[in-house]
């Protein structure tokens, strides 16, 4: 029904409501005169409506606030009513009785109307009619248990579409137990969630056991231990939440989203949820040209960027699959995104060039690197041509083809580095700033923890262990490191780059990173693992320990000796230089490729931690030995 079908509805229930309201206040006949003033009323009602839209709001979609609206707009129409007979008018039948009850009906008229239309397109009416009990007591479709309080759980039940035609509720588990027993839209509070237990015990021995539980909140899952948890996903109950760790978006028109919660998800700490506002600034109207990817963190850039309406995306990794997986991705879910997917190395400096000048990106994010601690260490030539060459090359292309930003995805192995990889990706945070600073172009130094999920990550190496019966493998039962989510990851690369856009032209940007909390041991971390799979540590899954390995270290830190830590913005923390960093020559970098390309293994690794150790100098004493060693 249109605007104007609406409004004639309206103010045909106006006419009516007068008529009723004068027949209950005076049992008389209906008169012409009579008619007359049902005509005045329904005029009043046409100009309230002319005046206020009430229509605008869908009536399949009302919520208490538009049945406000609707009794507010009666009242409205019955003063209108007033003025016009009295400038027109002598008098009402029934006087003020008689106004006050047809603004009570019309009222209940528009609101009854719009509660039929949306129980039509929610498909309840009838059943909400004839139903004798809770909607949960039949379910036809798999059980969902909702966890989280009664307000949130009225909201997502209340949002359209929200279950499809996937899920019936069966009830809420609230964390206030004064909400036990209530009713929200015939889904009942079955207990608190100290009680869960009992309640599901009670729902088993009813014939009602949950095929999935959603949890509203983090907070709400992070009640739950892995060992419960571990028992409910082995029981075959599938672990629900409304939407990712990170929203980039609205939920879309057809309701809150569902999904699986992902194992990553339930052994991180909460997830720092950062102002998507200034990302989606940042990267909308804008070309962004993505390094790396096909990896984990780079395929996530590219599904967040084209996600937050860049003008265009570039995609560049130098594996074949990996591309052509985050190619196709983008491609189903943003189909008239404008992107190119490109096959290039890094460490080709020339084909580099080419693809920079060519589609000429206004923000540059690089994501390609070599990760894997004990790879790299076996293959250190490799590690430095791609973690720090490769850095030059992306920096000097960018900067050339006119970015105004370029964002290096760096770690936090880079601090005091044991490792090969750590090195590199140290010397190529001074690289990144040193080839692309100096000019327009802004740079930005990401460091992240380990993140959950991704390529090199402990959790598969866990999962797989975990699959085959066991046992895991640790390096040392001391090992402890920080850790975040992909989403997160990415999500920080994104508010890094956008504060630095918005900083002084004369400020220096220290390395950002998120404020992870305490850091995880390792041991630990393979204990839950196997609980949430229903298993005992120890007893059905053998831990191992087998010793450190070459680069590796105990903990990792987020900020080096000549580094102070400062709050850049919630949820993110800035590591200052204490003093400026020293300039690296050409030539050590010349000497770098030298080595790298003759395969000197031995040489490569002293001139790298020589450099990584000039470059974590507190003073300016070894600024000669950069310059000319």
């Amino acid at each position: 029904m249109g605007h104007v079908g609406k409004i004639a509805t309206n103010v045909l229930l106006a006419f009516l409501a007068l008529l009723v309201g004068r027949y209950l206040v005076i049992d008389m006949p209906f008169t012409g005169d009579t008619l007359l003033q049902a005509t005045y009323y329904g005029l009043g009602a046409l100009i309230v409506e002319l005046v206020f839209r009430v229509e605008r709001a869908p009536w399949r979609f009302v919520s208490a606030s538009d049945h406000l609206r609707l009794f507010r707009s009666a009242v409205l129409t019955a003063a209108t009513f007033m003025v016009i007979t009295r400038m027109v008018h002598p008098g009402i039948d029934g006087g003020l009785r008689t106004v006050a009850g047809a603004a009570l009906i019309q009222g209940t008229f528009l609101s009854a109307l719009r509660v039929i239309r949306r129980s039509l397109h929610e498909r309840q009416l009838l059943d909400s009619v004839l139903r004798l009990g809770p909607a949960s007591m039949h379910p036809a479709l798999p059980r969902l248990l909702i966890i989280g309080s009664a307000a949130e759980a009225e909201a997502f039940l209340r949002s359209p579409a929200g279950l499809g035609e996937r899920y019936t509720p069966i009830g809420v588990v609230s964390p206030m137990d004064r909400e036990t027993g209530d009713e929200l839209r015939g889904v009942c509070v079955l207990g608190a969630i100290a009680d869960f237990d009992r309640v599901l015990a009670r729902l088993r021995d009813s014939g009602l056991p949950p095929s999935a539980i959603l949890f509203m909140t983090d907070s709400a899952m992070s009640t739950f231990g892995a060992e419960r948890l571990g028992r409910l996903k082995t029981e075959g109950v599938r672990l629900l939440r409304r939407h990712g760790v990170v929203e980039m978006g609205p939920a879309g028109d057809n309701g809150p989203i569902l999904r699986e919660i992902s194992l990553e998800e339930l052994l991180s700490r909460p997830p720092v949820r950062l102002d998507p506002e200034p990302i989606r600034a940042l990267v909308w109207g804008r070309r962004v040209l993505v390094t790396g990817a096909g990896g984990s963190i780079g395929s996530e850039l590219c599904r967040q960027i084209a996600a937050s309406g860049c003008a265009q995306l570039t995609m560049v990794d130098a594996s074949e699959y990996n591309l052509f997986h985050i190619d196709r991705e983008i491609a189903e879910r943003h189909p008239l995104l404008p992107r190119r997917e490109i096959l290039c190395d890094v460490r080709d400096a020339a084909r580099v060039e080419r693809v920079f000048a060519q589609h000429k990106p206004d923000i540059v994010f690089h994501a390609a690197a070599l990760k894997h601690v004990t790879l790299v260490e076996n293959h250190p030539c490799e590690g430095v041509r791609t973690n720090v060459l490769g850095t030059r090359n992306v920096a000097l292309a960018a900067k050339a083809c006119g970015a105004a930003h370029l964002a290096l995805i760096s770690t936090d192995k880079a601090v005091a580095p044991t490792s090969i990889m750590g090195a590199a990706k140290r010397v190529a945070e001074a690289v990144a700033r040193q080839y692309g600073g100096g000019g327009d172009m802004r740079v930005s130094i990401v460091r992240f923890g380990n993140v959950l999920g991704s390529a090199g990550s402990v959790v598969p190496i866990f999962q797989s262990q975990i699959a085959r019966g066991g046992p895991i493998t640790l390096t040392d039962a001391e090992v402890e490191r920080y850790f975040m989510t992909i989403p997160e990851a990415v999500q920080l690369v994104l508010r890094a780059v956008a504060l630095s856009m918005i900083a002084s032209d004369g400020d220096e940007d220290g390395v950002l990173t998120l404020e992870m909390g305490e850091p995880v041991k390792i041991i630990d971390l393979a204990k839950r693992m196997i609980e949430l799979q229903g298993l005992v540590p120890g007893r059905d899954i053998e831990i191992k320990i087998t010793g450190l390995r070459p680069g590796e270290k105990l903990t990792e830190t987020l900020v080096d000796v000549n580094e102070v830590a400062r709050a850049k913005a919630p949820g993110i923390m800035e590591a200052v230089r204490m003093s400026p960093a020293a300039p690296i020559a050409d030539a050590r970098l010349e000497t770098l490729d030298a080595l790298a390309e003759a395969g000197d293994e031995a040489g490569i690794r002293a001139a790298l931690f020589d450099l990584v150790e000039a470059l974590r100098q507190t003073g300016p004493s070894k600024v000669v030995k950069i310059r000319a060693s």
